[in-house]
């Protein structure tokens, strides 16, 4: 298998954060660069579908694709009685 390069980073982190990557790290038996590079690879992977889908939604609004504020307020109101509105579209 081809080796990966790689690039080091240094961050500085709150103790009691860096004592919970510790144990983390001893409780799964990884090193603490594993657990970073899982942690961070999650969180650029959440940041990339959050900015795909704020691009997918601004699309919409250029397009006009909106829903009215007090239909939405209606519906979101209408869920905690017997008879709540349909999601609107």
């Amino acid at each position: 298998m081809p080796q990966t390069r790689t690039k080091v980073f240094t961050a500085h982190l709150p103790i009691p954060l860096a004592e919970k990557i510790d144990q983390m790290a001893a409780r799964l038996d990884r090193s603490r660069g594993w657990i970073m590079k899982q942690a961070l690879s999650a969180w650029v992977e959440q940041e990339e579908e959050r900015s795909r889908l704020t691009r997918e939604a601004l699309a919409d609004v250029d397009d006009g694709s909106v829903i009215d504020h007090q239909a939405v307020q209606a519906w979101a109101e209408s869920l905690s009685t017997d008879k709540p509105l349909p999601v609107p579209r």
